[in-house]
């Protein structure tokens, strides 16, 4: 990928201030692109806006909750004051809660879930629209392969992404003709701290000890912001990662064996994350 395709830009990247979207904000900035940081941790979205700064980009955090979709609306006033236009919008931020539906005291952590990985997409999408057609922009949604396929103990965050692909594909119809592009991005286990921020159903994140879930061969958060950005930038439809292709097969043409095939997986994962976390103890 070339070190300047999106240099003088302007690039909205929700869920900025660790991650993924950290490390998206970071390469833009090295691209010379002027980037809008969107998160809720201001502190930590001021440390991200220096070092985009010092990587040679102009920076503007702007705190944002994408639950709240008023917040939406000020984050792309915001930039339009700034910049005067908005060139790519990448819909980054999510988090996850994990328990069964029915152990669930109440459905508010359902409904946060759903608000702040799928409407927060749609308001941040609505308010920025009118400024990407005139650029002819871009918009990137990071999803996941829990956007397509099912997996127990996720039921909103998977509800969430599922609705992410229908929202993103019906809209990439409505908006081609403005030449505007839309990029679906599924990733399979990236190593960020999202683990550590999922939550329990009583609403407590995991903590720390979220990290023992990962290995040494999964993805970095880095190597996942070059693959998103080239996307963003040839206008791909969707991007897929690990074993996406072949779960999207499985669910059509096998979708017991693939469901047999997910909870063993899930069963695999927590055994390595009670290992991990047994041997740094």
């Amino acid at each position: 990928m070339k070190s300047d395709i999106f240099q003088n830009q302007v690039v909205i990247v929700t869920g900025a201030s660790s991650g993924i979207g950290r490390a998206l904000a970071l390469l833009l900035a090295g691209q010379r692109a002027n980037v809008v940081l969107a998160a809720r941790r201001a502190e930590l979205l001021e440390q991200v806006a220096a070092a985009c700064r010092q990587a040679g980009g102009e920076a503007l955090a702007v705190p944002t909750d994408v639950a709240d979709e008023v917040q939406c609306k000020v984050l792309v006033d915001k930039t339009v004051a700034a910049f005067e236009r908005v060139d790519l919008l990448v819909n980054n931020a999510g988090l996850a809660v994990i328990a069964c539906l029915e152990d669930y005291s109440d459905l508010s952590l359902f409904h946060h879930t759903i608000d702040v990985n799928f409407f927060g997409s749609v308001y941040c999408t609505y308010y920025a629209l009118p400024y990407l057609i005139r650029s002819r922009g871009r918009i990137v949604a990071v999803s996941s392969l829990g956007g397509m396929a099912p997996l127990p103990y996720n039921s909103p965050y998977i509800a969430s992404k599922f609705a992410m692909h229908g929202f993103f594909d019906s809209l990439r119809i409505e908006i081609k003709r403005h030449g505007v592009s839309v990029t679906m991005i599924c990733p399979y286990w990236v190593v960020t701290g999202f683990h550590e921020a999922r939550m329990d159903r009583h609403g407590v994140p995991k903590g720390p000890g979220g990290r023992a879930i990962y290995s040494k061969n999964m993805m970095s958060a880095e190597r996942c912001a070059e693959i998103i950005l080239r996307a963003a930038y040839r206008r791909q439809r969707e991007v897929v990662m690990g074993p996406g292709r072949l779960i999207a097969w499985l669910k059509l043409l096998a979708p017991g064996l693939l469901d047999r095939i997910l909870v063993a997986f899930l069963k695999t994962t927590v055994r390595r994350e009670q290992a991990n976390q047994g041997r740094r103890e």
